[in-house]
């Protein structure tokens, strides 16, 4: 082999790893955003306690066999119109999904504030989940029907927490 194609290769090698981890870095980002945006319009007016209870249900979910595989995949889990990418109304994981209002973030300090912990969160592999396991919650003013099937395991803030 000349020297120019050992030269080739090895710059071969090198881009297509550079490329390689460029696209999880993507994937790691676009994940981080579906998980603060997830945290956003659930809790955003909650404690850091209730965020991370939303975040918890969201990775728990992740790694249960009964959800999708990957952070947005389980954000924006449910089904679409036909011929849409458009959620179909109230049938979605999570309600601020498909409630038919506006997703714009509009509170962009607090957008970032969230952001910035879901970095913090998500660099700590061996953390506490402080929902005890849930893959579920509501607003304590609702009664969804699921609710009696499964084991409530905490109430933080607004929310109250369910696993089965």
């Amino acid at each position: 082999m000349s020297l120019l194609f050992k030269i080739l290769l090895v710059f071969s090698i090198l881009f297509s790893y550079s490329c390689a981890v460029d696209t999880k870095a993507e994937e790691s980002e676009e994940n981080i955003r579906c998980l603060a945006k997830n945290i956003y319009f659930e809790a955003r007016s909650e404690s850091m306690a209730g965020w991370l209870g939303v975040a918890d249900v969201t990775l728990n979910r992740v790694s249960s066999k009964r959800f999708p595989n990957s952070i947005c995949e389980v954000v924006f889990q449910g089904p679409k119109y036909a011929n849409s990418s458009l959620p179909v109304r109230h049938k979605c994981q999570f309600s601020w999904y498909c409630d038919g209002k506006s997703d714009d973030i509009v509170d962009i300090d607090m957008y970032s504030e969230i952001s910035y912990f879901v970095r913090t969160i998500t660099k700590d592999t061996s953390r506490f989940d402080i929902t005890e396991g849930a893959t579920h919650y509501h607003h304590h003013t609702i009664n969804p029907f699921w609710a009696k099937s499964m084991t409530k395991t905490v109430r933080i803030d607004s929310h109250i927490f369910y696993r089965n």
